[in-house]
């Protein structure tokens, strides 16, 4: 029976240790060993100031593609004019940029600011979620490409030349560019977290393509655009569905954004409880986790990066338990559990301290826990659909 149990605790151990450090570790050993779809990589082409998706040797601003930039927004009259201010800021055509705005309902002047400040269309749409103003922004819009961003999210001047680059390449279905966070942090520590996992993201890039995106800045054909359910997500939906369609998702770091980073850990532990509860719908109900269709090295990247780490809160519960059951069974076993102890209580106590052991203790430990609340929200309320902002981002 103890051997059982000790293989349980050694089993889930081990696979939290690898989703969180062990993983990044064999990425990079695939790429040093040459593994790698090369999409997005086109040689021997000249790259311009302007990205071409029709002839590298057609100099004519008429080769650049028609790109729609959709905007999502429910209730963002503090930020949507200072939005299409920047939209109508970037690097790119103005004859062949389209601003979209899709208010979700909104209650206040988000409308009438989003049309005075310029945006090309302003789609006054009822309350129905953001996955369904955005599906109803690439109905509307006539651009070959679309990009999203969120309503408070300030792209450099060149973020989109650069987020299309990839697309010169056929086989790029879509593209994320790179979102750094503003702001004081009261504690989050997203910013670190993320900086972290945005190296994960290069080398998943370099590799078999991105598992997972961000709203911030990102782009996709117009012609494999996919109308996702309320429940759904760009982010998570559309690199392994493209994936499943032979397409590369894939992430460049030139093309930047930032976004005021959510002002405290409380604030951070909602807004992930609630992008959580939609989860369970995209691993199961969409197929994130049917490995049919995949490319194999895709779907190492999604068991690797995606479906163990949602799987962490069940993995700590399963190694704490058995780990207690093996207290005295070896010294081993008597340093693991303090461990996980140390780990618990300084995450308890970094509400109250301001030391960084404390605080990525309880940034971990609450990011976990997120998890599993969305996975008691789903449980009890059903499928998402509606979406709030998070508090102090705008």
């Amino acid at each position: 029976m103890m051997t059982v149990i000790a293989i349980l605790f050694w089993l889930s151990a081990g696979l939290i240790v690898y989703t969180h450090f062990g993983y990044t570790a064999a990425l990079w050993v695939l790429q040093a060993l040459g593994f790698s779809n090369g999409a997005g990589h086109l040689r021997g082409r000249k790259v311009g100031r302007f990205p071409s998706l029709v002839d590298d040797t057609d100099t004519d601003e008429t080769a650049l593609p028609v790109v729609s930039l959709i905007i999502a927004a429910y209730n963002e009259e503090a930020v949507i004019a200072a939005k299409v201010e920047n939209a109508l800021a970037l690097e790119y055509p103005r004859e062949l940029l389209e601003i979209i705005v899709a208010s979700d309902g909104s209650t206040d002047t988000t409308i009438a600011i989003a049309t005075e400040a310029g945006a090309d269309q302003v789609l006054d749409l009822p309350r129905g979620g953001k996955i369904t103003v955005q599906n109803a922004g690439a109905a509307a819009a006539k651009g070959q490409i679309l990009a999203f961003s969120d309503a408070n999210s300030e792209w450099q001047p060149d973020a989109l030349a650069q987020l299309l680059e990839p697309f010169r390449d056929d086989r790029v279905g879509y593209v994320c560019g790179q979102v750094s966070f503003t702001g004081p942090d009261g504690g989050n520590l997203e910013g670190v977290y993320w900086r972290y996992e945005m190296k994960v993201r290069e080398l998943e890039s370099g590799l078999a393509g991105i598992t997972a995106g961000n709203g911030a800045i990102y782009a996709v054909r117009a012609d494999d655009y996919i109308d996702l359910k309320p429940s759904g997500s760009h982010d998570l939906s559309f690199p392994f569905a493209f994936a499943k369609k032979g397409l590369a998702s894939l992430y460049r770091p030139r093309a930047q954004a930032s976004e005021k980073m959510v002002p405290s850990m409380e604030g951070e532990l909602s807004r992930k409880r609630r992008m959580m509860v939609g989860l369970w719908d995209i691993v199961v109900g969409e197929g994130m986790a049917d490995p049919r269709g995949y490319p194999v090295l895709f779907y190492f990247e999604v068991v690797s990066h995606r479906l163990l780490r949602y799987l962490t809160p069940a993995l700590h519960l399963i190694a704490l338990v058995t780990n207690i059951v093996l207290f005295g069974q070896g010294l081993i076993y008597e340093v693991t559990l303090f461990i996980q102890v140390v780990i618990l209580l300084a995450a308890l106590l970094g509400r109250w301290v301001d030391l960084l052991p404390f605080r990525i203790c309880r940034y971990y430990v609450m990011t976990t826990i997120s998890i599993a609340l969305g996975l008691w929200d789903r449980w009890r309320g059903g499928p998402p659909g509606y979406w709030e902002k998070a508090e102090g981002t705008r």
